[in-house]
């Protein structure tokens, strides 16, 4: 899933060039490349489909030139997680309808990359064996009020002890709930990874949103075809903006997570990016080869290669430059983007957006 327009990473991000097309991290790969080579270690290019805004699509085939043109599927509109879940399942299952498929967000940070293979392919075991839906759960390392959480029931006779049956899930809490569900021990981080069957996917749409399913069931004759593109521009007019944790996952009964280690962050924020880059000896990270600290402590930096800066004084802040925008902000305040992205929107325009 690559259609994010990645706000809370504004200035860099923007509208025209979001999060999951930049190298946020400095390490010479896009978000969405080293997405892609990830999943390169689980199936060839062919069987990786990108779903993103039709205004990305030259985007991705710029960053990912070996996949098929056609394994890029465009969305009209932005409609949420569920639309474009339905979309690839039944692109995907006109073509092979006995396919296990991955949804993963293209712009998440997974480092224990090995670890992260493992869970999947147990996944894929489970999923291939019964008719359910598995998510992957991060072991929470701390009372994140930014995340959703999973709690899980202790599930027997599973063959991966890591695999639990979930009890329920719980969107972003307050500190003290955030606190609570830390001490318990039976709940995991929402990573937003999806391991299922086509068939298991598009029966759970059928029971939990027959609307959206027989949108999309309406174009089993289009998908692979020149028609598609018409049909998707059409049931993406009517279809509901809705996630597919609300459409299908809070609802079925035959959910289950599991619990991984695997070093992910969704790098949400620019505070938990700041928790991935070297720091120097007074904790700046920093990304951008000429910038000069002093007497500065505990920033993230993230400037162009070209530009030179100075800064003297600051501690826990946020300072980011691109394209002639400055953004200077406390770490604690970082919430307040999204805000700023708004007021420049509302008194400068979209050009700065």
């Amino acid at each position: 899933m690559a259609g994010g327009i990645g706000s809370r990473f504004w200035p860099m991000s923007r509208t025209s060039y979001p999060k999951q097309f930049i190298d946020i991290l400095g390490t010479g790969r896009t978000l969405l490349q080293q997405t892609y080579d990830r999943f390169l270690r689980l199936c060839p290019p062919e069987n990786i489909y990108v779903v993103t805004s039709d205004a990305y699509t030259h985007l991705v085939h710029e960053q990912l030139k070996d996949i098929p043109k056609e394994n890029v599927l465009a969305e009209p509109a932005r409609k949420n997680t569920a639309p474009c879940v339905a979309y690839a399942s039944y692109k995907i299952a006109k073509m092979n309808p006995d396919a296990l498929t991955v949804v993963a967000p293209s712009d998440h940070l997974i480092l224990k990359e090995d670890t992260f293979i493992k869970a999947i392919r147990s996944c894929y075991k489970k999923a291939q064996d019964e008719n359910c839906l598995v998510t992957l759960g991060i072991k929470p390392s701390r009372p994140d009020t930014g995340y959703g959480y999973i709690q899980f029931t202790e599930s027997s006779g599973e063959k991966d002890p890591r695999i639990k049956k979930v009890k329920t899930f719980t969107e972003k809490p307050d500190l003290e709930m955030a606190k609570f569900f830390m001490s318990s021990g039976d709940f995991l981080w929402n990573s937003g990874i999806f391991i299922w069957s086509v068939k298991s996917i598009i029966e759970a749409f059928d029971k939990y949103e027959p609307e959206l399913s027989a949108m999309f069931k309406e174009g089993i004759p289009n998908y692979n075809t020149p028609a598609e593109s018409d049909f998707i521009k059409k049931a993406y007019t009517g279809c509901k903006n809705i996630s597919i944790d609300y459409a299908v996952m809070e609802k079925a009964d035959n959910v289950y997570v599991r619990s991984s280690i695997i070093g992910w962050s969704d790098l949400g924020t620019w505070g938990s990016l700041y928790d991935h880059i070297k720091k120097d000896e007074n904790q700046n990270a920093i990304v951008g080869k000429n910038v000069m600290m002093y007497t500065s402590n505990n920033c993230i930096v993230n400037v162009s290669k070209d530009k030179l800066v100075v800064i003297e004084g600051l501690d826990d802040y946020i300072v980011v430059e691109s394209d002639n925008i400055i953004l200077i902000c406390k770490k604690q305040d970082e919430q307040q983007i999204r805000n700023f992205v708004n007021d420049v929107k509302s008194s400068k325009g979209e050009k700065f957006i």
